[in-house]
């Protein structure tokens, strides 16, 4: 009997990526999203129920309709620095909407959650990051998925809701079969700023602060590719369906780039010479986030299989291109 899941801010990057993999994988998909920063037209694996987390009763009436057997909750507003200048904006979606989700669950019976979270938790210290790591988050993003991850806990011992929280790294690259991808107004993901530089004759790429505590003096990430997270979600389901109890886990590669490495591979990659400027830090920028992932391959036998750096941007810089075509 074919299972479902109800995917909220399926209608996003990583949510529709998901989408397609959950899909392919035997899943009958519903998307539930408000499209205030998704779009109907990356939703391709299901149905599209438009409504709002931070509606209660647009959720019932979702649960109500489609009696999902597991849910996937990526719906989430994720700037750094649009939490730093708006935090309310973060906390009242980010976790409110995290528990009134939960609290449909508990009404409906659906007993498994996968939830996207965010490396932005820990607190900055030696790397790699392992999952036990002490949680400080330097931004009210981070904070505010670190508040979910603890409602989600407390409120599944209580009601019996089994969850699994995944802590992405650097979500990057974008479908292989240019199906769907990276799409966010306004943009401040470095990978699709970065690949304007081939799109555009006359752009500079600003390298947001060149006095962190790295190598080079600029930010370091650990750069996955959303295909792989995508598959962490259906191994994660996968796990909770055969009787897994709640967890959390670290995804990434365990290496890290610097932005700079970041811009030098885009030229490899394209061929083109990428102009730079440096420019001042970001607000709630840490110098480096690393994951520790051996604990996803013991527990889930997940490992980035996609994750290559050229392979990520030749992937997004493919997206990119047919973005602006579609433009």
């Amino acid at each position: 009997m074919t299972k479902t899941v109800l995917v909220t801010g399926g209608a996003g990057y990583v949510g529709s990526h998901t989408c397609k993999a959950l899909s392919r994988a035997g899943w009958r998909v519903v998307v539930f999203d408000n499209l205030s920063r998704g779009w109907a037209d990356l939703v391709q694996w299901g149905e599209l129920i438009e409504g709002d987390l931070l509606n209660p009763a647009d959720l019932k009436s979702a649960f109500e309709a489609v009696k999902p057997d597991a849910v996937a909750h990526f719906a989430a507003l994720a700037y750094v620095a649009e939490s730093v200048s708006e935090p309310a904006l973060y906390y009242r979606n980010n976790v409110l909407g995290t528990l009134n989700l939960l609290e449909a669950m508990a009404e409906a019976g659906t007993d498994k959650l996968v939830f996207s979270s965010t490396c932005a938790i820990f607190a900055p210290t030696d790397e790699p990051l392992t999952e036990d790591r002490a949680t400080g988050p330097v931004n009210p993003y981070g904070a505010s998925k670190m508040m979910a991850e603890r409602v989600i806990r407390d409120f599944g011992a209580a009601n019996n809701i089994r969850s699994v929280c995944l802590r992405y790294f650097n979500a990057s690259g974008c479908d292989p079969e240019g199906e769907t991808g990276e799409r966010h107004v306004p943009e401040t993901h470095v990978i699709p700023l970065i690949l304007r530089g081939v799109m555009e004759p006359d752009y500079t790429f600003t390298i947001n602060g060149q006095d962190f505590e790295t190598p080079d003096g600029t930010c370091v990430r650990d750069y996955i590719h959303v295909a792989d997270l995508a598959d962490a979600h259906v191994k994660a389901l996968s796990y909770l369906a055969d009787g897994g109890e709640t967890n959390a886990f670290n995804l990434g590669t365990g290496r890290g780039t610097s932005v700079s490495e970041l811009v030098d591979a885009v030229e490899r990659v394209s061929g083109m010479t990428i102009p730079r400027k440096y420019g001042p830090r970001r607000p709630g920028d840490p110098a480096s986030l690393v994951a520790a992932p051996a604990k996803a391959k013991s527990v889930l036998g997940w490992t980035a299989q996609q994750s290559d750096i050229d392979y990520i941007l030749q992937t997004a810089k493919l997206w990119a291109e047919k973005e602006a075509e579609r433009q």
